[in-house]
């Protein structure tokens, strides 16, 4: 984490790119592709090291402001990053390349349903962040989940975890519930009745789960 918190800290605000109004450049990149890298301002258009180091910069960013919302799959993203950099800088890619995966790697970092094979029952965001998230759990800390889902095809044991979570949290959670202890202990009481009394993994899931939109 804290070489993340580094790169942050070297890391300038997301380019703003005038003729796309307030479309950032990871979102241009996302929308563009290679395509979006003649939209850049000359001077960074004529130095690739420049041009790699802001792209690589604003895609730190946002893994970083998103990290809270999914860890799992933000820090592999992160790794990710970390390892076409290493590339890059020691000459081990050939520009056409780089810019080739760089693009791949900004488009799964904005839109994360594209970066991972997911269930297809895992389909909304809340979902793929309980998913990622309890890829390490072993079988032996989580209760069986309370809903009887049945038989359901192609289903995995982890997405049957992440669905009991998601309808546990949604038939307890109250508007507001965030900041009130009341509220937010029916939340953990949710989260611990799939997941057991495993007082670490409740929290880190807790956690996640504030950090959801969704919820």
């Amino acid at each position: 984490m804290r070489h993340l918190l580094d790169a942050y800290i070297r890391a300038e605000e997301s380019e703003k790119l005038a003729a796309f109004d307030d479309m950032t450049l990871v979102e241009m990149i996302v929308e563009r592709g290679e395509d979006a890298v003649d939209e850049l301002p000359e001077g960074l258009r004529n130095n690739k090291e420049a041009m790699a180091e802001t792209i690589e910069n604003n895609v730190r960013k946002l893994i970083i402001d998103e990290m809270a919302v999914n860890p799992r799959y933000y820090e592999k993203m992160s790794r990710l990053l970390d390892a076409l950099i290493q590339e890059r800088r020691r000459q081990a890619l050939e520009y056409k390349e780089y810019l080739k995966r760089i693009v791949e790697l900004t488009k799964k970092v904005k839109q994360p349903e594209t970066g991972s094979s997911y269930p297809e029952v895992i389909n909304r965001p809340a979902l793929r962040a309980l998913y990622d998230n309890l890829e390490l759990v072993a079988t032996r800390e989580v209760k069986e989940a309370q809903a009887n889902w049945g038989e359901r095809p192609g289903v995995d044991t982890r997405a049957e975890r992440a669905l009991a979570l998601d309808q546990a949290i949604r038939s307890i959670k109250k508007d507001d519930w965030r900041g009130n202890k009341f509220k937010e202990r029916e939340v953990r009481s949710a989260i611990r009745s799939v997941l057991g009394d495993n007082s670490e993994l409740v929290d880190r899931i807790f956690e996640i789960v504030k950090n959801q939109r969704e919820y």
